[in-house]
């Protein structure tokens, strides 16, 4: 409502809400004009999605999730932005957001590095390689014409995974902003506190993206197994310290077996990455042996005997200093 930028709709999605959520979008609705709100029996975020884009009537389309929030001056940023370069998208950059901080990554980018231009082919291969483009939906700003017939699936988690891919061959030039004017919010519950087997969604999206990489962009073959040796080996070790979820073994043999059919392939992609290499001839040779490593170098790294990982930078404590609007 507070944007800086007034031509805007709102659409507000109640997905089947058993809260209060219903009434507050009503009464928000009922105080601007700007503001469609939307409700529907509880289908999830893709469906929610598809159900506000069936709303839509701007010429450019913003995703927010429920619980993240925006700085005041996005939407006429963005718009000035993607009209200046006659982008098909433009990303701005995000904070992690906490309770009482902020984390911004550095490791790629800095807040004040001039816009970045990609063209087709190099958003492809950003979105593989996932640092500076990442598949989330959220934090761009489309042509509604790029995306409208392109839906969400349902039913599954970390749809993004599945969606992006799809956008991105249809772009002929993407931007990014580096100044972050999203905010990421993050919750207290941990991974493996909150992880279940709908998780394992994440590979079989990387999995069908792969399949669409090799029809489509075979030069990014072996980007993409990177990425799917990285996924692979991470939610095997989830699967290890959250057992619950995966009592009989049975998605951590699925894992191993992934391995095992396509190890000649994935030591290939990986030859020129020796940690990553390491890691996957470890747990080829037997996971125990794998988890076993990982538990050492974390050791180390706690005595202080190997450097630790270059982390995210604390930006801001003082939730008073943002100036954002939720």
């Amino acid at each position: 409502i507070a944007q800086t930028y007034q031509n805007i709709e709102i659409i507000l999605v109640n997905d089947g809400s058993k809260d209060s959520c219903g009434e507050i979008i009503d009464y928000y609705g009922g105080r601007d004009h700007r503001i469609i709100p939307v409700h529907k029996e509880n289908g999830g975020v893709s469906d929610a999605r598809n159900t506000g884009m069936a709303y839509s009537s701007g010429d450019y389309t913003f995703f927010v999730d429920g619980d993240d929030w925006i700085d005041l001056t996005l939407v006429k940023r963005l718009v000035e932005r993607i009209e200046q370069d006659n982008a098909d998208i433009v990303q701005t950059s995000y904070y992690y957001a906490y309770r009482d901080y902020l984390l911004y990554d550095e490791r790629f980018e800095k807040r004040d590095d001039p816009p970045t231009v990609l063209d087709n082919q190099q958003v492809m291969k950003e979105l593989v390689v996932n640092q500076i483009v990442k598949n989330f939906a959220w934090g761009k700003l489309y042509k509604t014409a790029l995306i409208r017939d392109i839906p969400f699936q349902k039913g599954i988690f970390f749809e993004d995974v599945f969606w992006s891919h799809l956008v991105m061959q249809r772009v002929d030039t993407y931007v990014i902003t580096h100044e972050p004017l999203y905010y990421y919010y993050q919750h207290a519950e941990s991974i493996v506190a909150s992880y279940s087997k709908k998780n394992l969604d994440f590979l079989q999206g990387l999995k069908q993206r792969h399949a669409f990489l090799e029809k489509y962009y075979s030069h990014l073959a072996d980007e993409s197994y990177k990425e799917m040796v990285k996924a692979h080996l991470i939610h095997y070790q989830l699967l290890v310290r959250n057992r619950k979820t995966d009592s009989s073994g049975m998605y951590r043999t699925e894992i191993r077996l992934y391995i095992e059919k396509n190890y000649a392939r994935l030591q290939k992609a990986v030859a020129e990455n020796k940690e990553l290499k390491l890691d996957l001839t470890l747990f080829q040779f037997h996971p125990s042996l794998y988890i076993l490593f990982l538990a050492v170098k974390k050791l180390l790294r706690i005595m202080r005997l190997l450097p630790r990982t270059k982390g995210l930078k604390r930006i801001i404590t003082d939730q008073k200093d943002r100036g954002v609007s939720v």
